[in-house]
């Protein structure tokens, strides 16, 4: 299995916001849900928008093209929880975001 990857700083990414990454040749989104850190894939499954430059609100990303929905806890779409987005572990240490892709 990987291992983890830094991915960016943690100072990058403020409480509420979104940032496009590449982890491991993957497009990866980083987001910051009050402190705390998710990754998803940054590809929207409807027509492939960068989640990364959605609107976050709570744990909720929308995608900027079509306005759909993923929760970046669990990668499951917020209207319906049957579609999911790959999500990635990620950990900090330090200043570092790490994430593992697989």
């Amino acid at each position: 299995m990987p291992g983890f990857v830094r991915a960016a700083g943690v100072a990058e990414i403020p409480p509420g916001t979104a940032k496009e990454v590449a982890v491991e040749g993957k497009p990866v989104a980083l987001y910051n849900v009050g402190g705390v850190f998710y990754a998803t894939s940054n590809i929207c499954l409807h027509r492939g928008g960068p989640l990364g430059q959605g609107m976050l609100d709570g744990a909720i990303v929308m995608c900027p093209w079509h306005a759909w929905t993923w929760d970046v806890t669990t990668g499951e779409n917020a209207s319906n929880p049957v579609l999911k987005i790959e999500t990635y572990a990620v950990k900090v240490e330090g200043e570092d975001v790490l994430v593992q892709v697989e």
